[in-house]
């Protein structure tokens, strides 16, 4: 088993982190042969990974042919596209043109919502249901004929031609191995379709009455992993159908024309949906509890781990490679729960998803107190920067001012020179002297005053 290399990366407010696993075995996609493979009956038979379109083994699979109900597929395509399943349309006035022709038995005008068309139309096969559909897409057959040829170009199904909606026997109503499974393989995508075709059977609620259908897939019973596509049989095609089968997150789509009988038909579309994932082999790149990402918490230096909530297993061809994409914040902010959902992680094969599943916190975190954010502060460095300037720029001040006080002509303005000598410049002598002078002439003074008296 190869290893996995990890390349962490990413920025804003989202991290990505990318995973590879490279796997690296004998030759590349296109050393898968389409001239190996089972010995079928039929006439002409593909089988194909729709994640790449690869082609696992077919012979004559561009050989137009009669097609049958798998004509029903582009009817069902047209449907899907241009109504809503909730729409209410009413039924024409359809005779079947043979007595082995499947019907609901709609009345002319009866009301049926388009999803329990669509259920009638790829179950039982309903001729009914396919002309309904017909009407309320394009107005009539021949227009909605018209629109069946049109899609067929814009996809690029080049051996393939309709004639009209339910796949009778015509001349002009054919289609190839490759093109039933190119269409089912778009139809696929579509949720609706998908769900429909995987049901054995359903019970249709709108209309005049409940109907319940029934499914002509024998193998949705009988094999757990088949889950579709479509049947189809009359005289000129012999036994049709597209299948669809899935295992380990991988989906295989075959087809098998002109086969003799129901139980040739359904063997050979075994036998090369088995022979399919016979060239795969299993890996997992993500176990269930590994951890994918790390973020911080704010204002900690601590980290959450996510893990995967679930593994993801898939199956892989001789060459492919496999990617596995993770999203995750950069930074977890508030509280947050043990199983919480915090990112995703999906895997890939050849850069198509196959599989994918949340990450969750491995463990419950509360959110950062007022003492974390208030470390978390201190330890900024731009706020450690600002607050060395701060003191820097205040010990300049007080240097600045301590300098000013040493200066006498600083410290106090200069005494006006009154041609008497400053008191702070006289001796104690000369102070002592003065005051016997003042004491005496104050005597001299009392003395002529008490005399005139």
């Amino acid at each position: 088993m190869p290893g996995i290399e990890r390349r962490r990366g990413g920025g804003g407010v989202r991290a990505v982190v990318a995973l590879v696993l490279a796997i690296l075995l004998i030759g590349p996609v296109a050393s898968v042969s389409a001239s190996t493979g089972p010995k079928l009956d039929a006439k002409a038979w593909i089988l194909i990974d729709p994640r790449d379109d690869s082609v696992l083994t077919s012979k004559s699979p561009n050989k137009s042919l009669p097609v049958a109900s798998t004509t029903k597929l582009m009817t069902a395509y047209l449907a899907l596209k241009n109504l809503k399943p909730s729409q209410m349309i009413a039924a024409p006035n359809y005779h079947p043109s043979a007595s082995a022709e499947i019907t609901l038995g709609l009345r002319p005008g009866e009301r049926m919502r388009v999803r329990d068309l669509l259920y009638g139309l790829l179950l039982p096969s309903a001729s009914d249901a396919a002309e309904t559909l017909a009407v309320g897409v394009a107005g009539s057959e021949p227009a909605f004929v018209d629109r069946m040829n049109e899609a067929a170009q814009q996809l690029g199904l080049a051996d393939t031609h309709y004639a009209n909606p339910i796949g009778l026997d015509d001349p002009d109503n054919y289609s190839s191995a490759h093109d039933l499974v190119t269409l089912a393989s778009i139809l696929l995508r579509n949720k609706l379709f998908a769900r429909i075709v995987d049901t054995p059977a359903a019970t249709l609620s709108s209309g005049d009455h409940p109907r319940t259908v029934t499914s002509r897939d024998t193998l949705l019973n009988s094999v757990p992993w088949i889950n579709g596509v479509k049947t189809g049989h009359t005289l000129g095609a012999g036994y049709v159908l597209v299948g669809s089968g899935t295992q380990n997150s991988t989906t295989l789509i075959s087809a098998v024309l002109g086969t003799s009988s129901e139980a040739s038909r359904d063997a050979d579309t075994l036998k090369l949906l088995q022979y399919g994932f016979s060239l795969y082999h299993p890996v997992q790149p993500v176990h269930q509890g590994e951890e994918l990402a790390d973020p911080t918490l704010d204002y900690r230096s601590d980290h959450l781990s996510l893990v995967a909530q679930r593994a993801l297993p898939i199956n892989v061809r001789e060459g492919q490679h496999v990617t596995t994409h993770v999203t995750a914040p950069d930074e977890i902010s508030g509280a947050v729960d043990r199983g919480q959902v915090l990112g995703h992680v999906t895997v890939s094969v050849d850069g198509k998803v196959a599989a994918g599943s949340p990450l969750v916190a491995a463990n419950a975190v509360d959110a950062a107190t007022i003492l974390d954010k208030a470390l978390s502060v201190a330890k900024n460095p731009f706020v450690l920067l600002a607050l060395a300037a701060i003191v820097i720029f205040v010990g300049v001040l007080l240097t600045r001012r301590g300098r000013g006080r040493k200066s006498p002509e600083a410290a106090a303005p200069r005494a006006p020179n009154n041609g008497r000598q400053s008191p702070t410049q006289r001796t104690p002598e000369e102070r002592r002297r003065m005051h016997e002078e003042r004491m005496r002439r104050r005597q001299q003074r009392a003395e002529r005053e008490g005399g005139t008296g």
